[in-house]
């Protein structure tokens, strides 16, 4: 057995490998049994910003127990079900959410005074694969000794033993997941009737989304929000925002918002049908607060894959951006380390740690539209200008360390010497798929194309 925790959490083909029943229930019985015998190793104590801002809910709903939420994948319940038995099993009670985004469970977590948050869902992934996230009582994903204590757990354990004592049924609160929405609308001036287009993916936003922004003044356009468990991200969502933006221009809406399956993070339009990725809201953000006095120690935290162009935006404002490799949990752990309350990725997966501990794509929308309200302009005026980047995903079938592949590595230093000090390659695989993604920016679109073609080929040759 392999590493079992992705970058993201336990992801797989939904009823096989590490998401068949007997697994599934093995991984609830394991954190299950480190939950009795010591919850503090869960804990992650959150940062200043946030210790004011815990959602009030009384009396705490689910104290003691496990909440579990879950997108609108077909395959949701059965893994919800199979977790529910391992839990039991351990005599740890569960609280289920029912449909709802990944910071939804984060937030209802603390809200509702949980041991611990559970969700179900592979993200940007296709229908076909599901996953597993787990988060902390305070809203955050788990520690890494958390997770290398479960795998080990996982790796040398056979099959579980006898149940250990009886749990309380399952405690169906999925009515009331409406105490996530009056969370978020804290965080929004009323809207005035305003246009907006919502792709939801037709995933965990699908039946969130609308009424949220209908009570907050707005006239929301809802796409892509009947979901079948089967077209989730299909074509739409985050990562097929082109018919949001067709849209928005078709409507003459003020802005558009496109989500990906849980909902974590969203990619937007402005007024005109642009397109505006993780960098421009970051951009955005960090100006207006850095404005306000608000941005503490001038502090933006991306990753490796933030565009070089965001980078000299925000050095030109006095703002230093602080790069860590792939992933929320990355940007999350050093956001708490430097004390930022700003960071994010390109792919429009949003921390803002003065209110919230999970990245959350409803959460942006509203704060995007806040700050332009404030500012009285669009999101259009935005000055921000992205350096020429290449984006190349290359499927592979295994995943060897890339500087061990002479073919690859030689491709590598060969686009490195042609950018010069004009750009830069990251090659790197993906943590959740069986993939090679290939980025390369620089100053020369041209250039930059064919180099990045060049170590794609040089991957699919050696690693499909």
């Amino acid at each position: 057995m392999g590493k079992i925790f992705g970058t993201d959490g336990i992801r797989d083909r939904a009823g096989s490998g590490y998401l068949t029943r007997e697994f599934v229930t093995r991984v609830a019985r394991a954190v299950g049994g480190l939950l009795r015998e010591n919850p503090a190793q869960f804990r992650t104590p959150p940062p200043p910003s946030l210790r004011a801002r815990r959602p009030a809910t009384a009396p705490l709903r689910a104290r003691g127990r496990v909440v579990i939420g879950r997108d609108t994948r077909a395959s949701g319940p059965d893994l919800e079900r199979w977790l529910v038995e391992g839990f039991q099993a351990e005599g740890v009670g569960a609280a289920l959410a029912g449909v709802v985004t990944t910071p939804g469970v984060a937030c209802l977590t603390r809200a509702w005074g949980a041991a611990l948050g559970v969700v179900i869902s592979a993200s940007h992934n296709p229908a076909e694969d599901n996953g597993i996230k787990f988060f902390s009582p305070q809203g955050f994903k788990i520690p890494d000794r958390a997770e290398e204590r479960i795998e080990k757990i996982l790796q040398e354990n056979g099959a579980p033993g006898k149940p250990r004592r009886k749990a309380p049924p399952p405690l169906d609160l999925s009515s009331s997941v409406g105490e996530y929405l009056d969370f978020l609308a804290g965080f929004s001036r009323p809207l005035g009737g305003m246009k907006i287009v919502l792709d939801c993916g037709h995933g965990a936003a699908s039946a969130l989304a609308g009424p949220l922004f209908e009570r907050l003044g707005a006239r929301p356009i809802l796409l892509n929000a009947s979901p079948d468990g089967r077209n989730i991200n299909a074509g739409c969502g985050a990562l097929h925002p082109e018919g949001l933006a067709e849209a928005v221009r078709r409507e003459g809406a003020r802005l558009g918002a496109s989500f990906d399956g849980d909902a974590d993070r969203v990619i937007l339009a402005d007024e005109t049908g642009t397109l505006r990725d993780g960098d421009h809201v970051l951009a955005l953000c960090a100006t207006h607060l850095k404005e306000r006095g608000r941005l503490p120690g001038n502090l933006v935290v991306s990753t490796v894959m933030a565009n070089f162009g965001l980078e000299r935006y925000l050095a030109g404002l006095g703002i230093a951006l602080r790069r860590t490799p792939v992933g929320d949990r990355f940007v999350a752990e050093e956001m708490v380390r430097s004390g930022a309350v700003l960071g994010g990725e390109p792919a429009g997966h949003i921390l803002f740690f003065d209110a919230s501990p999970a990245g959350d794509g409803l959460l942006t929308t509203l704060r995007v539209l806040d700050i332009l309200a404030e500012r009285g302009e669009p999101l259009s005026r935005l000055a921000l200008e992205k350096c020429p980047q290449v984006l190349l995903n290359v499927p592979v079938g295994r995943k060897p360390p890339l500087q061990e592949v002479p073919e690859v590595r030689k491709a590598i230093e060969t686009a490195t010497r042609a950018l010069g000090a004009e750009g830069r390659v990251l090659v790197r695989y993906s943590g959740t798929e069986n993939l090679c993604r290939v980025m390369v920016e620089g100053t020369d679109a041209a250039l930059v194309d064919r180099l990045a073609r060049d170590v794609a080929d040089a991957v699919r040759r050696e690693l499909s």
